[in-house]
């Protein structure tokens, strides 16, 4: 009975020790998997963490706050080693020549890389948490500021911009230090290591310092932001002010550019002479340029007071530098509207023994301009003619400008002188020439007496004679007889060869009037002595 009993007992025993085993062994078993479970979370926890750190080297305001870190943290090492450096120094011995000049080359090695990162001294988030301040808004207070203002709206505009992506920058990299913060926590909580506490703790510190500087730089946003809306609104509110004045001011110069073409129009149909043709479209166009230059300056020129000063200056500046000049704005309203000369006028000009007769085709406002035509001045004197003469407006006041055609008069008087001999009979010769003249001239002689009389009311004419004049004067070579005409003041030479010809032709047909011209008498004596040349002056002698 008692063997049964202990061999129950031990059967009992033996089950016991195989369950037991068997219990071991499975535990064992999950450990293990759980030992493989906790690993891979680890790795997994700690390619998170890389990943973000790779992400944080780019991000700008990550790296200025560890630049400003190192700074700091370089700048205590250094101040430790100087005040290691002045204990050291204090004692003289031999045995602290190496600790010493370690830490010179410390020293040295420190204050290079403090040097290198000293951009890094300021506070990493200044430019967020104390932007700097806006540049003063431009004065648009006239249209040529208006392009000043849209430049300044567009700073405004890249400021804000720039500001707002700093700020989206700075949450980026809040909402990563969070990310990092709980991936550092759970890495802690499975490995609570010295080291991951510390890490925990730095970046704890780290998301505090972030999370305090976006707060401030949030606040100050929305400050800053409204400075600058504010101070676009106004810059936009004065550009919009000047551009409806740029635009009234084009409005206004657009309308008297349409007036001036309407007073052409209709100086085109009523005016049918050339001349006064040319001259109101002349002052039209000068109208209208005085009258634009008014509006525009009147339109830019900020303050009216300064007008006085500028225009003071300006025409001391014109009278002492710019004399000619002046003179000859001066001459062209004399000419203008003194009446003296007209386009189509034909002038004569004297200059330093120089005469130019021509025709003026042009009056600007610095000069005349005269073309030159055949006359008895170029076929006596010039031998040119076709010639573009300028002659500054100022030559009115210095020099001798005649006019052949002023006012109503379009004639003058000329005159051809015939010298004949001293037995013509000269009686018979005043007679035929006052008749070949007369013939020539009449029509002429009655229009001069039409406009002379016309020159009453303006000018005191004592004397309207303009029939032909005819005199006879002595001369040494003959008797000369001058005959005086009126002509037509563009046609002067033509009409003189036409008398001329006439003249010819009737002493070729009278026997008893001929034409004077030097002569020389020369008598030989007897005894073949070298002659002796007497030149006489009289030419009804011949040669002997």
């Amino acid at each position: 009975m008692f063997k049964r009993v202990s061999f129950i007992i031990l059967a009992i025993l033996i089950s016991c020790i195989s369950l037991y085993a068997i219990e071991q062994g499975g535990a064992s078993e999950q450990n293990s998997t759980k030992i493989d479970k906790i690993n891979s979370r680890i790795s997994s926890l700690t390619q998170n963490i890389d990943e973000i750190d790779k992400s944080l080297k780019n991000n700008y305001w990550y790296t200025k706050y560890k630049n400003h870190q190192t700074f700091i943290k370089l700048a205590n090492e250094l101040k430790q080693a100087k005040s290691k450096l002045k204990k050291l120094t204090r004692y003289k011995q031999s045995s602290k020549k190496e600790q010493i000049s370690a830490l010179n080359n410390k020293i040295l090695t420190l204050e290079n890389q403090i040097e290198l990162l000293s951009d890094s001294k300021a506070q990493p988030f200044k430019e967020l948490t104390k932007p700097s301040d806006l540049k003063a808004p431009p004065k648009v207070t006239s249209p040529f500021g208006i392009f000043e203002g849209l430049a300044y709206i567009k700073y405004l505009k890249d400021l804000k911009t720039n500001y707002s992506h700093d700020l989206d920058l700075l949450y980026a990299l809040l909402k990563e230090l969070q990310d990092r913060l709980i991936l550092l926590e759970k890495l802690y909580a499975l490995v609570p290591n010295k080291i991951n506490k510390k890490r925990v703790i730095e970046q704890k510190s780290e998301l505090d310092e972030m999370q305090s500087a976006y707060d401030v730089a949030a606040t100050t946003h929305d400050i800053f932001i409204k400075k600058i809306d504010n101070a676009s609104l106004k810059t936009t509110n004065d550009i919009k002010e000047q551009t409806m004045r740029l635009f009234y001011i084009a409005i206004a110069i657009i309308v008297v550019i349409l007036l001036s073409f309407v007073f052409k129009y209709l100086a085109k149909k009523t005016i049918t002479d050339n001349e006064r043709y040319y001259m109101a479209n002349k002052i039209i166009n000068f109208s209208n340029l005085i009258i634009i230059s008014l509006i525009l300056l009147f339109s830019f020129l900020e303050n009216a007071t300064y007008l006085a000063t500028v225009v003071g200056f300006a025409s001391a500046g014109i009278a002492i530098a710019m004399k000619d000049l002046f003179m000859s704005s001066l001459g062209w309203m004399v000419i203008v509207f003194g009446g003296s000369f007209h386009v189509g006028d034909r002038v004569k000009v004297t200059k330093g023994g120089h005469e130019y007769v021509g025709d003026i085709v042009d009056i600007s406002f610095l000069r005349m301009t005269i073309l030159e035509d055949v006359t008895l001045t170029t076929y006596d004197v010039n031998r040119r003619a076709g010639r573009i003469i300028f002659i500054p407006n100022n030559y009115i006041f210095t020099e001798l400008i005649a006019n052949y055609t002023h006012g109503k008069i379009k004639t003058v008087w000329d005159g051809v002188d015939v010298t004949i001999t001293f037995d013509s009979n000269y009686q018979k010769a005043k007679y035929q020439i006052k008749e070949i003249v007369k013939k020539f001239s009449k029509g002429y002689t009655e229009i001069s007496r039409k406009q002379l009389n016309k020159l009453r009311s303006q000018y005191s004419l004592k004397n309207i004679n303009v029939e032909p004049k005819i005199y006879t004067f002595l001369e040494p070579n003959g008797i000369k007889i001058s005959c005086w005409y009126m002509t037509n003041s563009y046609a002067t030479l033509t009409l003189r060869s036409n008398i001329f010809a006439s003249i010819i032709d009737m002493i070729n047909e009278e026997d008893d009037i001929k034409i004077a011209y030097p002569t020389q008498t020369i008598n030989y004596k007897k005894d073949k002595e070298l002659p002796i040349i007497k030149r006489e002056k009289s030419s009804d002698e011949s040669l002997s």
